[in-house]
C-alpha cells in the first residue's frame, strides 16, 4: 500500500539513497520519487549511471534533474561529505562486496563494519535528521536453537551458533550503527528495516539474490534444499523505509519487513507450477536430502552458506511495522509471483 504524504507538490527536501545499483535502493529511489522528493544516490562508479536511470524507467519513472548522481565508495571516505550535504534523510542501503567467490569474516564484517560508520559520520556532520539502515533478517533470526515463537524485532542473531560470515555481517554492522548513534550521534535519529527474502518486480539483470531463487527454479533445478523462509515484496520495503524515515515513532526502532507466514521451498516451486502456466513447466517440486546439499557443500562454497539453515523454521512477524507505522503488505504469494512474471517479461529466464 502506498504511502500517503498528504500533498500534491513537489517536497523540496532531498533524500540521499546510498548505494544505487542496488536493488531495494531503485524501489526506494521510485517510492521517493513518487512521493515528490529530490534524490541524489551514490555510486561506486558513474560509468553505471545509464544503467540505474534504465532500470529506473522500466519501473515508470524519468527523473530528469530531480535525481542526481555522486561517486562515494563505501570503502573509503572521499565522496560521503559532498553526498550527504543538503540532505534531510539518508536511505543507506549500501553494501560493500566481499572479494572472491568466498570470503573470510574479516572480509566480511570489517568493510560492512567500517561502510556504515563512514555513512553515519557523515549523516551526522551534515546535520542529516534521520538515516533508515537497510538491515537484513540476517541480523536477528539466525544462530538460534529451533523455536516455534516466530522472530520479531527484539531478537538479534546469535553470533555464538553457527552463523555464516554475510549474516556475522549483517549483525555486527547493525549494531556498530546503533552503538555509534548512542555515543556519537550527536542527535541523529536512525531506524532499520530487516527484509526478510526480498521478492517482487525486477528492473533489470542486476537484482536481490532471493530473487535467483525463483530464477534458479524456472530455469529447471534438479530439486529444493528443505530451507524456509518468509518473503516481502520489494515496493512493500521502499514504502517501509519511507514511512520509517518520516514517522517519529520509528525514531531508535527496528522494524521487520516481513508479510505473512514463513514458506518452505517446495511450497515456493508449487506455487509457481500453480500460478506460472507454461513458464514453469521446469520448476521441479521435489526436496532435496540434506545429506546431499551437505554433501555438495564440501566444494560449492556458496551451498556452504545454507548448510546451518537446513530444517530450520524461519517464521517471523511483521506485525510491529502494521501497528507502529500503519504499513500493509502485500501477500508473500503475490510477492514470488511479481518476481517470476517481471523475470519473464524481462527475458531474464531460460
Amino acid at each position: 500500500m502506498a504511502i500517503d504524504h498528504g500533498f500534491v507538490e513537489m517536497n523540496k527536501e532531498q533524500v540521499l539513497v546510498t548505494g544505487g545499483t542496488g536493488f531495494i535502493a531503485q524501489h526506494c529511489i521510485l517510492a521517493l520519487l513518487a512521493a515528490g522528493y529530490r534524490v541524489r544516490t551514490t555510486l561506486r562508479t558513474l560509468s553505471r549511471k545509464d544503467e540505474v536511470l534504465g532500470n529506473l524507467k522500466t519501473g515508470g519513472a524519468e527523473p530528469g534533474d530531480r535525481l542526481s548522481f555522486v561517486a562515494a565508495d563505501l570503502s573509503n571516505d572521499s565522496g560521503w561529505t559532498d553526498a550527504a550535504a543538503d540532505c534531510a534523510y539518508i536511505l543507506h542501503g549500501a553494501s560493500p562486496t566481499p572479494s572472491g567467490t568466498y570470503a573470510s569474516d574479516d572480509e566480511w564484517i570489517r568493510p560492512a563494519v567500517d561502510g556504515n560508520l563512514r555513512v553515519l559520520r557523515a549523516a551526522r556532520d551534515a546535520k542529516v535528521k534521520r538515516v533508515v539502515l537497510t538491515s537484513a533478517f540476517g541480523a536477528i533470526g539466525v544462530g538460534h536453537k529451533p523455536r516455534t515463537k516466530p522472530f520479531d524485532e527484539t531478537d538479534w542473531t546469535d553470533l555464538n551458533g553457527n552463523v555464516a560470515p554475510y549474516q556475522r555481517s549483517k549483525t555486527l554492522s547493525e549494531r556498530a550503527a546503533w552503538d555509534f548513534v548512542e555515543h556519537e550521534g550527536g542527535g541523529l535519529e536512525l531506524s532499520s528495516v530487516n527484509p526478510v527474502a526480498v521478492m517482487g518486480p525486477v528492473l533489470g539483470p542486476d537484482y536481490s539474490h532471493s530473487i535467483r531463487m525463483i530464477k534458479n527454479m524456472l530455469d529447471g533445478q534438479p530439486g529444493n534444499p528443505k530451507l524456509n523462509s518468509c518473503f516481502v515484496d520489494v515496493r512493500d520495503v521502499a514504502d517501509l523505509h519511507l514511512r520509517a524515515m518520516i514517522d517519529p515513532a520509528a525514531n531508535g526502532e527496528r522494524f521487520l519487513a516481513t508479510s505473512g507466514e514463513s514458506l518452505w521451498m517446495k511450497q515456493v516451486a508449487g506455487l509457481l507450477k500453480q500460478r506460472m502456466g507454461l513458464h514453469a513447466e521446469k520448476v521441479s517440486t521435489r526436496v532435496l536430502p540434506n545429506t546431499f546439499i551437505r554433501a555438495v557443500a564440501l566444494t560449492n562454497m556458496a551451498m556452504k552458506g545454507i548448510v546451518p539453515l537446513l530444517g530450520i523454521n524461519l517464521n517471523a512477524t511483521g506485525e510491529k511495522a502494521r501497528r507502529v507505522l500503519g504499513w500493509s503488505p502485500r501477500s508473500p504469494e503475490d510477492a514470488i509471483i511479481a518476481s517470476a512474471e517481471s523475470l519473464v517479461r524481462l527475458g531474464l529466464v531460460g
